[in-house]
């Protein structure tokens, strides 16, 4: 770009996209999707105007594939426990988050969600 300050603002708008990417992409890790994708999304967008966004994408890159070649070669019972202790992670966080900011209006008024005193 010709202008400085046009460039600088560029620059400013895809950290500030990149790093809400990967935020986003943080905050979906423990639950079910595509958690890690998103974050190398974020890193990509951040990468493509800074140097040190190329180094920590690479870095990201390799160990989740690390992580998740490590994962596969486990037994079975290893995969279990660990698909068992990220699903009660997950509910635990679904619990606080009802019990913090309550059930959306949305959500039927059901007998079992009294008992559990979440409505």
């Amino acid at each position: 770009m010709s202008k400085p300050h046009t460039a600088l603002a560029y620059r400013f708008c895809v950290a500030l996209l990149g790093a809400f990417v990967v935020l986003i992409g943080l905050a979906l890790v423990p639950l079910p999707g595509p958690g890690w994708l998103t974050v190398i999304i974020g890193l990509f967008i951040i990468s493509t105007e800074f140097h040190w966004a190329r180094h920590v994408l690479h870095f990201v890159r390799t160990n989740v594939e690390k992580w998740s070649h490590w994962v596969v070669a486990q037994p079975v019972w290893v995969r279990w426990t660990m698909g068992g202790v990220t699903a009660v992670f997950i509910a635990v966080l679904v619990w606080a988050a009802i019990s913090i900011f309550g059930l959306p209006h949305w959500v039927p008024q059901l007998e079992v969600l009294r008992r559990l005193e979440l409505q």
